[in-house]
C-alpha cells in the first residue's frame, strides 16, 4: 500500500542544489524523494550528503529532513562550525519553518495556534509514530491556514516545529483531522491518486552563523 516509502527510488542528480555557501556553511534545496544520509542497504546509498561531499568534501550533517520531504538543509563545513550550530539547535536559537498542503478547508487564520501531543514510535508500523500519551517524547507544533482552497478540497498552512522529532509535523497534522497530500504513511489511502509527492517543504531557515554569531537567514521556494 505504501510502495513510495517501501521502495527507494531517488531523484536523478542533476547538480548540487545550492541555496548559499561559505567557508562554514552549506544550505542545500532537497528535492523530494531523497534521503538526507544513507539508510539501511546498498539501493539507499545515494543520498544528499553523499552528493554534498563530492563538492563539499568537508560538508558534516547539522539535521535531516524526512526523504519525502523538500527544502532546506543545513550542513556544516568542519566539525568547529558542526559544534557551533549543534549547540544553536540544541538551545532552538534556530527558526524553521514549513509550508504543507493539508487535507480538508481549515479556516484562514494569522494567529499561530499550537497542537502538543507527545509521539513515540509505532513499533508495530516501524517507521510510523503515533500519539501516546503514557510514552511519548513531548512533541510541540505551531501552525497557521494562509488559504483554502475549496475546488481541491485541502488547505495551504505554514508550520513551526518548536521541537523535532521524527515525522512530527506530519503526525499533529494527521492528529487534528488534516493530513498532508500525498503523506504515504498517514493520509487515507483512497487520497493519494491526488498527488506524485508528500506536500511539505522546509521553506526557510534562520540561525546564528557559526562564524559570527550574527542572525543569518535563507529560503527556498515552495514547489507546489
Amino acid at each position: 500500500m505504501h510502495s513510495r516509502e517501501d521502495h527507494y527510488n531517488p531523484p536523478p542528480d542533476t547538480g548540487l542544489p545550492v541555496v548559499f555557501a561559505d567557508e562554514a556553511i552549506l544550505l542545500l534545496d532537497k528535492p523530494a524523494g531523497l534521503l538526507t544520509v544513507p539508510g539501511r542497504g546498498e539501493d539507499k546509498q545515494d543520498c544528499l550528503i553523499r552528493r554534498a561531499l563530492q563538492a563539499y568534501p568537508d560538508a558534516l550533517i547539522v539535521h535531516r529532513l524526512d526523504r519525502d520531504t523538500s527544502g532546506l538543509v543545513l550542513m556544516a563545513r568542519g566539525a568547529a562550525a558542526q559544534r557551533t550550530i549543534n549547540l544553536a539547535f540544541e538551545k532552538r536559537q534556530t527558526d524553521k519553518r514549513y509550508e504543507a498542503l493539508v487535507i480538508g478547508l481549515l479556516p484562514v487564520n494569522e494567529a499561530w495556534q499550537e497542537i502538543d501531543l507527545p509521539l513515540l514510535v509505532d513499533w508495530p508500523n516501524r517507521p510510523k509514530r503515533t500519539i501516546n500519551y503514557a510514552e511519548g517524547q513531548q512533541a510541540l507544533t505551531r501552525w497557521r491556514c494562509t488559504a483554502a482552497d475549496a475546488a481541491r478540497g485541502c488547505s495551504r498552512v505554514e508550520l513551526e516545529p518548536v521541537t523535532g522529532r521524527t515525522h512530527q509535523l506530519r503526525v499533529h497534522m494527521q492528529a487534528i483531522g488534516h493530513p498532508m497530500l500525498g503523506d504515504t504513511l498517514y493520509a487515507p489511502p483512497d487520497t493519494l491518486p491526488l498527488a506524485q509527492r508528500l506536500h511539505l517543504h522546509a521553506r526557510s531557515l534562520s540561525f546564528p552563523h557559526p562564524s559570527t554569531g550574527q542572525m543569518v537567514a535563507f529560503s527556498a521556494p515552495v514547489p507546489f
